[in-house]
């Protein structure tokens, strides 16, 4: 048996020239790559936009808690303007 598998594997195939037509993709074959080439430059551009969009979010909502803290801060130090004594003479 192992000398067949050997003779099978070192015999040339015989010279057949294929028919070009079958060969090259064609106009169709071009289409299909045109068409995934311009998908994928689509899909691309539309995740960059997404993540942008995504990072400008991150960066507005960031300063607007860094705005409420600073309010919340200024409330927290304010004095209130009565004296703990209300019977003390005012200045």
């Amino acid at each position: 048996m192992l000398p067949v598998i050997v003779a099978l594997a070192t015999t040339p195939s015989p010279a057949v020239t294929p028919d070009e037509s079958i060969v090259t993709p064609g106009p169709l074959g071009f289409a299909a790559i045109a068409f995934i080439g311009i998908a994928v430059f689509l899909l691309v551009w539309d995740m960059l936009r997404r993540i942008r969009r995504g990072r400008y979010r991150e960066e507005v909502n960031a300063e607007l808690d860094a705005e409420e803290q600073a309010r919340a801060a200024e409330r927290a130090s304010d004095v209130d303007d009565e004296d703990i004594d209300p019977a003390a003479p005012r200045r």
